[in-house]
C-alpha cells in the first residue's frame, strides 16, 4: 500500500478518504468497529440517548404547558435498541464511503512493527503490510481508576452504562466531566436516583465557571445530588450492589450504597 491507516474513527477514515482522492493506494485497518469510539461509543449514541430522556422529561411536564397528554410509559429495550441502531447506521456509512473510495478495510489489531512495516493480528494470525507511509490515528480509550475493579457487575464502564438491561434505582457517577454530566441528565430524566462525584471544585471542569454553574444549578433542580471537591476513597461491590467512601477535601467522610457505579 502508499499508505495505511491504523484507525477508522473521525480522523482516520478521513485521511483515507483524503489519501485515496490524491491517488495513493489506502488501507485502513480496524479492531472494532468503522467509526470509532466516538460513531460507536461516545458522542453519536450519548446524544440519541439524550434525545430519548429528554422526550420523556418533556412528556412528565406537558402540563405546565396547557398539554394534557395522561400517564405515559416507555419501552426500555426500544429505548436502548435505537441508539444502537443509530450507531449503526452511521457506522455502515463509513463502510459505503470507503468502499466508495476504493478504500481496503482490514479488520484486526494493528500495531508498528519497524520502518515502513504494520503487522495486523486476526485471531491468532499475524499479517504483514508495508508501506512508505503510516498514519496512527487510533484515538483513546476511558482511564480507569486503579482502586476500582471494572470486572464487577455493579461497576460500569460508558459501554455498559449505554446498553443496561434496566434502569438501576441508585445510581453514582465518578466524574463530572461531559461524560459523566450527560450520563447524570440521562438516568437522572428516567427516574434514577444519581450521585455525581468530582474531584475538582466544579462540575465541567474543563469549561468556563459560568457555564459550570448555570449546569448545577439546573442539575441540581432537576433532582441530582452532585458532591464536588469529593474523592472516592474506598468502593465495594457485593451482592446488594457497591459500598462507596467518599472523603470531602475538608476531611469529613461519609459512606453511602448504591445499585451501579460509572
Amino acid at each position: 500500500f502508499d499508505t495505511i491507516i491504523i484507525g477508522s474513527g473521525p480522523a482516520g477514515y478521513v485521511a483515507a478518504i483524503r489519501a485515496s482522492q490524491l491517488g495513493l493506494k489506502t488501507a485502513v485497518i480496524e479492531n472494532d468497529k468503522l467509526g470509532g469510539t466516538c460513531l460507536n461509543w461516545g458522542c453519536i449514541p450519548t446524544k440519541a440517548l439524550l434525545k430519548a430522556s429528554e422526550l420523556n422529561y418533556s412528556l412528565s411536564k406537558s402540563d405546565q404547558f396547557g398539554i394534557t397528554i395522561g400517564k405515559t410509559s416507555y419501552d426500555w429495550n426500544k429505548v436502548i435498541s435505537r441508539t444502537r441502531k443509530v450507531a449503526g447506521k452511521l457506522s455502515s456509512g463509513v463502510d459505503y464511503l470507503l468502499k466508495k473510495n476504493k478504500i481496503e478495510v482490514i479488520y484486526g489489531f494493528g500495531k508498528i512493527s519497524g520502518p515502513g512495516k504494520v503487522v495486523v493480528t486476526q485471531n491468532d494470525n499475524d499479517i504483514l503490510l508495508e508501506t512508505p507511509n503510516i498514519i496512527v490515528a487510533t484515538g483513546a480509550k476511558s482511564k480507569t481508576l486503579p482502586n476500582l475493579k471494572m470486572q464487577s457487575k455493579n461497576i460500569w464502564s460508558y459501554k455498559e452504562a449505554m446498553v443496561p438491561k434496566e434502569i438501576p434505582k441508585k445510581l453514582l457517577i465518578i466524574g463530572a466531566g461531559a461524560i459523566g454530566v450527560e450520563f447524570a441528565s440521562f438516568y437522572n430524566d428516567f427516574n434514577c436516583e444519581v450521585v455525581l462525584v468530582e474531584l475538582q471544585n466544579q462540575i465541567l471542569p474543563s469549561e468556563d465557571q459560568e457555564i459550570s454553574e448555570i449546569a448545577r444549578k439546573f442539575f441540581e433542580k432537576s433532582g441530582i445530588n452532585i458532591l464536588t471537591n469529593t474523592k472516592v476513597s474506598n468502593l465495594e461491590s457485593n451482592n446488594k450492589g457497591i459500598s462507596v467512601s467518599l472523603e470531602s477535601s475538608d476531611g469529613e467522610k461519609i459512606k453511602k450504597s448504591f445499585d451501579k457505579s460509572i
